[in-house]
């Protein structure tokens, strides 16, 4: 019915793309090259090449800052909805602290000091993993440690019991490629 062309596209140092188009029911295959036409001359290029090689320093510099700002943001965020939808299951000493993280982090994102921002979100995120944990105990008390027996014994009550199947793997690489 349907009919499937797998289509894949090259493109090289030079900046030129390959397509090719290939008909699987047919097996008929078409082919086209782009060039594009750059009106940038060597030293336009060299120049450009210089410029970035030069900022590359600043702008790594930059993006850890950024990264920073969105992980720090990140928690904030996660740690105020947690305090608003849990406050009433968490200590209030425990819920201070959470909210004391988060006012240090929020005074921390108004300034520029990176290392600030990354000290201030690694104290929240330990006193609110400190009250997640808190969270999780309360709502199974039992921990993992229940959870460890009763699978230890469903494997003592079916040991001697198995089921021999046969089975066929299909490995379909020719349609994955892209």
């Amino acid at each position: 019915g349907t009919p499937q062309i797998e289509v894949t596209f090259d493109i090289d140092a030079n900046g030129i793309v390959h397509v090719s188009a290939k008909d699987l029911g047919t097996g008929k295959e078409q082919h086209i090259t782009i060039t594009s036409s750059s009106n940038m001359s060597k030293e336009d290029i060299e120049k450009a090449v210089k410029e970035a090689e030069q900022y590359a320093a600043q702008d790594k510099k930059l993006k850890e800052e950024v990264e920073v700002r969105n992980q720090a943001d990140q928690m904030v965020y996660q740690s105020e909805k947690t305090l608003s939808e849990m406050g009433d299951k968490i200590p209030a000493d425990d819920k201070n602290k959470v909210q004391a993280g988060i006012d240090k982090l929020k005074e921390a994102l108004k300034g520029t000091d990176t290392a600030a921002i990354k000290t201030a979100t690694d104290e929240l995120t330990q006193a609110f993993y400190a009250v997640s944990e808190k969270l999780y105990q309360q709502a199974n008390p039992q921990g993992a440690q229940g959870g460890a027996q009763q699978a230890g014994g469903d494997a003592g009550a079916q040991q001697g019991q198995y089921y021999d199947a046969d089975y066929k793997v299909v490995d379909d690489d020719d349609n994955n490629k892209k």
